[in-house]
């Protein structure tokens, strides 16, 4: 009979927290941590600096250089797949998918009818492989858009026929992304990025990345809401765990579990792992977030890119801030305590804040 581990919230954050590289020593090698998380999610947003920096530096700290990140996408060590940055030999995890993608049966509604989008210019997607075959790499710019049905979308996708119809090319397995040129993307044809690795299985592939999702996530929910991008569930990974509080069952990664905790002050991405699933911060964390760029000035209640506070265990507040670079400073605007914070907290997150304007090479401003 398989053990269901009887976990504390306590327990539980603390497996969270481990999992993410976020308690112990910190690591010392950029594609380590990638590797380990499995992912960087690509975000142009950069209010404070951009997604993937902001987790990379929360890891690594001010040893950290954005350049490293460019530099493992232009060498291709590290692909972006579906606007999340992976390591390339994973990649293998999820050609299967891209084989597969192109039938009909079986698929979910919203993919049918991509499908059929993609089927009904199929001439158009032929000339941007011929034009990237011939001149790649290239941005979606300078493609050709030969749609004979423009992409129908009430929001901003609307009639974006390249861009499109380039996404659609990736989940075939037929381009990649191939570096940057400035903010832009560049695409290329998949058979010149991707590596000669043998394709594995796609239920074998489906298992190891919900092991390696685990392994990254430390606790999650067996099954959850889909997500095509990247799902926040694990199936059957790891071993049953229940957490004292919350309703449901939970997987756990059973390495992670009886490890002595040594946790410290973070300051993290809204969009990091550890708090990306709000249900699950709510339920182990008691953490109430939500990224806030999006609503009116007037209805935001900790900024527009408030920074998550993690103090050991804990998550403890939100700090607004902007990097104004024109300016050379880091202005924080307030720190939106949660919890009652000791003087010793309040020094960690402090040192912190001071950390982060170092990193940015900012001067650091705080509130009159």
């Amino acid at each position: 009979m398989v053990r269901v581990h009887e976990l504390s919230r306590t327990e539980a954050r603390r497996v969270a927290v481990r999992a993410q590289l976020l308690a112990g020593p910190k690591p010392t090698h950029l594609l380590d941590v990638v590797r380990h998380l499995t992912l960087l999610q690509s975000d142009s947003a950069a209010a404070i600096a951009p997604s993937a920096d902001l987790v990379a530096w929360s890891r690594l700290g001010a040893s950290y250089s954005p350049a490293e990140l460019s530099d493992a996408i232009e060498s291709c060590t590290l692909i972006e797949l579906h606007g999340m940055i992976r390591p390339c030999e994973d990649l293998a995890l999820y050609r299967a998918d891209m084989a597969e993608w192109q039938g009909l049966a079986e698929v979910p509604d919203w993919r049918q009818s991509t499908v059929r989008w993609v089927q009904a210019n199929d001439g158009f997607r032929r000339d941007i492989l011929e034009r990237l075959r011939c001149d790649g790499p290239l941005t979606s710019r300078d493609l050709p858009d030969t749609a004979a049905v423009p992409w129908r979308s009430s929001g901003w996708n609307n009639n974006r026929n390249v861009p499109m119809m380039l996404e659609c090319m990736v989940l075939r397995g037929e381009v990649s992304t191939a570096g940057r040129r400035g903010r832009d993307r560049l695409w290329d044809l998949a058979t010149r990025i991707y590596p000669d690795d043998a394709v594995i299985p796609a239920g074998e592939a489906l298992r190891l990345r919900n092991e390696r999702r685990l392994r990254a996530l430390g606790i999650a929910r067996a099954r959850g809401p889909e997500c095509p991008v990247e799902p926040m569930d694990v199936g059957e990974a790891g071993e049953p765990a229940v957490v004292d509080g919350v309703k449901g069952a939970w997987r756990v990664d059973p390495a992670l579990l009886g490890q002595a905790f040594k946790g410290r002050a973070v300051l993290l991405s809204p969009l990091d792992r550890l708090v990306y699933d709000r249900k699950r911060t709510m339920e182990l964390f008691q953490f109430d977030y939500q990224l806030e760029m999006f609503k009116p000035a007037a209805k935001r209640r900790w900024g527009y890119f408030a920074l998550p506070i993690l103090y050991r265990d804990r998550l403890v507040g939100k700090l607004d801030a902007t990097a104004e670079r024109k300016a050379g400073v880091l202005q924080v605007n307030a720190i939106h305590w949660d919890l009652s914070h000791t003087k010793t907290m309040t020094s960690a997150v402090q040192r912190e804040i001071k950390d982060l304007a170092h990193w940015l090479d900012l001067e650091l401003a705080l509130p009159a």
